[in-house]
């Protein structure tokens, strides 16, 4: 018979879930605001003034790599040391850090792919207030004032970005807390040797004896009054509800301000649920980035939610730059600005006065541990920070087009037999898809690698029943490990002392889903590489090679710790849980996503979703926005999160459709699988408590709008399978702002209602209830664009308004352009593998257009030699297919089967010729009131050379 605990266990976490969701909306008293998180408090009181901060011009050392330098904080005399390179690419990387630290501090691991390359710095002039360093390229040097301290970044007579410039830089020194024994006998010992140099000092100072005091450790004890003195609340334990933070190593906060001239715009810093543009933070809390599990989240504010990239962009029509704040523990960042709050009126009598004021943003960022460790990027394009952030961290994983795909996931599909009636469903509404999900209740008790024995009892059949229509499932695997001693990955996990330990050195416990977890250590290499050989066939029972795997809760959720996440005095190794929390999620589906590529050998692309995330993620699969609500505004928010993320780095981003919580009206729903469908990861889910929402359960008419969303992706899939792969290859985001193709326009700056996909095509999303039009913004002065659905033409550089029904998306493919789709829908993305292509082409007022054709196996690691890549282009009255790739091996069976050319002018014949020399005439349509030209059946095999002549 079970134990009281294990029967008692289901009821435990519902009632913690229950209480944490409430009303299913956030209870922000669970999350701290930045006046009950000690440090950022502390930090935040500091303000803008003069710096105590000093550098010592004397010990600056210059090689051919880097710059180091001591710094000293005049007020308590601890030292630190500056480190500053150049890397290649036109990045520069500041680094500071305790000169003499007690103990090592965290520097976060993992994230960067290399050492960074470096490139010369060169000393152009120095004298005592200060050195000037060239950057190479565009007359750019970084200027290192003495006193006080502070960075400045310059191209010509221009400030790109000033460090310190508002003498915001704080670095907590570790140090020995005052009413401990260790302390006690450090102080007595300094006190004494004092008192003995004194007695045998001459009356002529000696000031290297000075400089050398200032560096001792015990001297410091002594002389840092200034903070030893000062003990604030929090400084060595915090409280925060009923928990208590032991903090052994006591106040180790650190914080830098950044300047921005000429900077209204800035980016970046997910997960936030909020706007594109960054707000100000004066009036309230500053942005925190802290992975917590937080259920239905608020909108339009800067809380913490699942994931934390500590990237920040900056804009403005001449140039873009980029901030990477290499810090892992709990961050927050302020944002102000000389012109926020200043009205369109303000600003204009600005302008009539002649007030000269430029417009500032200036940005700080506080962490509680670690360093100081910074990447400034300096642009000067997007792309161009875009490629920058991608040589230091890496860009998206090339997914398997399957993944590009619809998804059908709740939680919980019941059974098999569920499985298999929701699957033929799809089929007999005859509506696509790719993957379907299984969330938690799919496991025996909550024990993740295995199946309930009765729910599940064949799951072998049940994936090789979907593999036969060719297509494939993805389970749940968290982190969080049931504590259950006839459990085997427990027992592995316990016996190789692979946990989390508390304060106390013992195993880490805390509640989740399973009742009483443990948390595996992810921070380990053998760790990981022990959970990466868990997905092997042998070892997860019932997996087959259509199976892949979903990491939720691995902010860590923890029901019953603070925060509803782990003890920041956990243990990993020598590190404390604050130095590396941001990470957990990172290592999490790293390791994850090595197990899926392990278990085929090396040979098959992994697919991952994780919640949580940091910068990197990018490199190990997708992410989505978390638990949404059936709500309007939560469909709205989906489009600036996506972009943001897309913005450093995470392109493989998407929101539950019809949201998690409550239930959607079938408008909202329909809208949101509109909106779905154009953005890169395409996945309904929903909560276990509400009503069940396939979508043929609204009616025909519903189930008809739905259907064609759902097709309206699997057509464009070669254009969606294309951006992933140029993200892949340059770190391009996939989903991305006007502002990243139109630099230049203001008026694409803080649009977020609205997105490209690429370069070419432009969607603006219904997202209000009952709309009956839209107003859209078409960029580009000399440019046309073509709706999608209509082929009609409407220029750039205005507002134009749409028209819209229940059944509209709004969709603009940019003239100019050629866009490849596939229209014969199928069950599947793999049952498409070898169907034809129709080319879109899109001329623009110069009469031309290019795109682009990537193909590849869809699925292996091949693609990194065998694939066709082929340039598209149209000039001249001829439309051409010209290899990019001749050294790269694949053959298709796919060939061209239409090409609809809008904008065109009507033909007398139309030739096409191909690459054996072969020449024949192609039937063709004309519709003069659209100018589209529709050339059908031309036949050519889409992977060889071929031009079609309009004579």
């Amino acid at each position: 018979m079970a134990t009281f605990t294990e029967r008692m266990a289901p009821v435990l976490v519902l009632w913690l879930a229950v209480s944490l969701s409430g009303t299913w909306a956030v209870d922000k008293g669970n999350f701290k605001t930045c006046d009950q998180s000690s440090f950022c408090k502390r930090q935040r009181a500091l303000k803008p003034g003069e710096s105590p901060y000093r550098a010592l011009l004397e010990t600056m050392e210059l090689t051919n790599t880097r710059l180091t330098l001591q710094l000293i904080n005049d007020n308590n005399k601890v030292r630190l040391l500056l480190e500053l390179y150049r890397l290649q690419g036109n990045i520069t990387r500041v680094k500071i850090n305790e000169l003499k630290p007690l103990k090592l501090r965290y520097e976060v691991p993992d994230v960067l792919i290399r050492d960074p390359p470096t490139e010369p710095l060169s000393l152009l002039s120095q004298d005592e207030n200060g050195v000037v360093l060239s950057l190479g390229a565009e007359s750019q040097r970084v200027i290192v004032s003495a006193r006080p301290f502070r960075l400045d970044i310059m191209e010509g007579r221009e400030v790109l970005m000033s460090l310190n410039s508002r003498g915001l830089l704080a670095f907590e020194h570790l140090r020995m807390r005052k009413d401990t024994f260790s302390y006690k006998v450090t102080s007595t010992v300094a006190s004494v040797w004092d008192n003995i140099k004194r007695v045998f000092s001459s009356s002529q100072a000696d000031p290297e004896a000075e400089k050398k005091e200032e560096t001792d450790p015990a001297k410091q004890a002594e002389t840092a009054k200034e903070e030893e003195e000062k003990v604030e609340d929090g400084m060595w334990e915090e409280t925060f509800k009923s928990h208590s933070d032991s903090k052994p190593n006591g106040p180790s906060a650190v914080s830098l301000d950044f300047s921005l001239p000429g900077v209204e715009h800035v980016y970046g810093i997910p997960e936030h649920a909020d706007t594109l543009r960054l707000k100000t933070t004066e009036n309230g809390d500053p942005y925190r980035l802290y992975n917590l599990d937080v259920f239905q989240y608020e909108l339009y504010n800067p809380m913490a939610l699942y994931g934390a990239v500590p990237v920040m962009l900056a804009h403005n029509a001449q140039r873009t730059t980029g901030i990477f704040w290499l810090n892992a523990a709990e961050t927050w960042v302020d944002i102000s600005s000389n012109t926020a709050g200043k009205t369109v009126f303000g600003k204009m009598l600005d302008y009539v006065q002649g007030s000269s004021e430029t417009p500032q943003t200036d940005v700080r960022w506080i962490s509680e541990s670690g360093i100081i460790d910074v990447f400034i990027m300096l642009g000067p394009t997007p792309k161009d920070v875009f490629a920058q952030y991608a040589s230091l961290t890496g860009t998206q994983a090339f997914p398997p087009l399957a993944a590009v795909g619809y998804h059908q996931c709740r939680w919980n599909y019941n059974d098999q037999e569920d499985v298999t009636s929701v699957d033929a469903g799809f089929d007999e509404h005859d509506i696509p898809y790719d993957y379907i999900w299984l969330d938690i209740e799919h496991t025996d008790g909550k024990r993740y690698f295995t199946w309930d024995p009765h729910k599940f009892a064949s799951p072998k059949e049940m994936l090789q029943g979907l593999m036969d229509k060719k297509r494939k499932m993805v389970a749940i695997v968290d982190p969080h490990i049931k504590v259950d001693t006839n459990y085997k990955i427990h027992n592995e996990i316990r016996s190789r002392s692979f946990y989390i330990k508390n304060k106390d050195g013992g195993d880490y416990e805390g509640w989740c889903w399973p009742g009483s977890a443990g948390y595996p250590d992810f921070t380990r290499a053998d760790m990981r590489d022990w959970w990466a050989s868990m997905f092997a066939y042998d070892q997860y029972e019932g997996s087959m090679e259509n199976l892949y795997t979903w990491n939720d809760m691995n902010e860590p959720s923890v029901f019953n710790g603070p925060e509803v996440t782990m003890h920041k005095d956990a243990l990993h190794g020598a590190w404390e849980h604050r130095d590396v929390h941001n990470l957990y999620g990172f290592y999490v589906q790293m390791a994850t996503a090595e197990g899926l590529i392990q278990r085929s050998g090396g040979v098959e692309r992994p697919f991952v979703l994780t919640r949580a995330f940091f910068a990197g993620s990018q490199r190990y699969g997708a992410v989505w926005t978390g638990d949404n609500a059936a709500e309007w505004d939560h469909l709205k928010v989906s489009i600036p999160m996506c972009l943001s993320l897309g913005l450093v780095g995470i392109s493989f981003c998407g929101a539950d459709v019809g949201g998690f919580f409550k239930s959607p009206s079938t408008e909202l729903l329909v809208r949101w699988y509109q909106t779905g469908a154009y953005q890169p990861f395409f996945r309904a889910h929903a909560h276990l408590d509400t009503p069940r929402r396939e979508p043929w359960l609204f009616g025909p008419e519903n189930t008809a709008l739905i259907r064609e969303a759902v097709r309206q992706r699997y057509t464009l899939l070669p254009y969606w399978y294309q951006q992933f792969y140029h993200a892949h290859r340059t770190g391009q985001p996939i989903m991305r702002p006007l502002w990243v193709e139109y630099p230049e326009d203001p008026a694409t700056f803080a649009l977020d209602d609205e997105f490209l996909i690429g370069r070419d095509l432009l969607v603006h999303p219904v997202t209000e209830e009952g709309a009956r039009g839209v107003t859209a913004y078409l960029p580009g002065k000399d440019e046309v664009w073509f709706d999608v659905h209509t082929f009609q033409k409407h220029n750039g550089a205005q507002n134009l308004y749409i028209p819209v029904t229940i059944s509209s998306i709004p969709v603009f493919q940019r003239g100019g352009s050629i866009i490849p789709r596939k229209i014969r829908v199928r069950r599947s993305s793999s049952c498409m593998m070898h169907d034809p292509y129709t080319l879109y082409v899109a001329l623009n007022p110069q009469r031309t257009a290019e795109g682009e054709l990537y193909i590849d196996d869809g699925h292996t690691f091949n693609y990194e030699k065998e694939f066709i890549h082929r340039r598209l282009s149209f000039a001249n009255n001829l439309l051409s297919s010209v290899n990019l790739a001749p050294d790269a091996q694949f053959s298709t069976r796919s060939w061209i089967e239409r090409i609809v050319i809008l904008g065109a002018s009507k033909p007398s014949k139309v030739i096409l010729k191909t690459d054996d020399g072969q020449e024949s005439q192609l039937e063709f349509d004309f519709d003069s009131s659209m100018s589209v030209l529709t050339l059908r059946k031309p036949g050519m095999n889409a992977g060889v050379d071929w031009n079609v002549m309009l004579q």
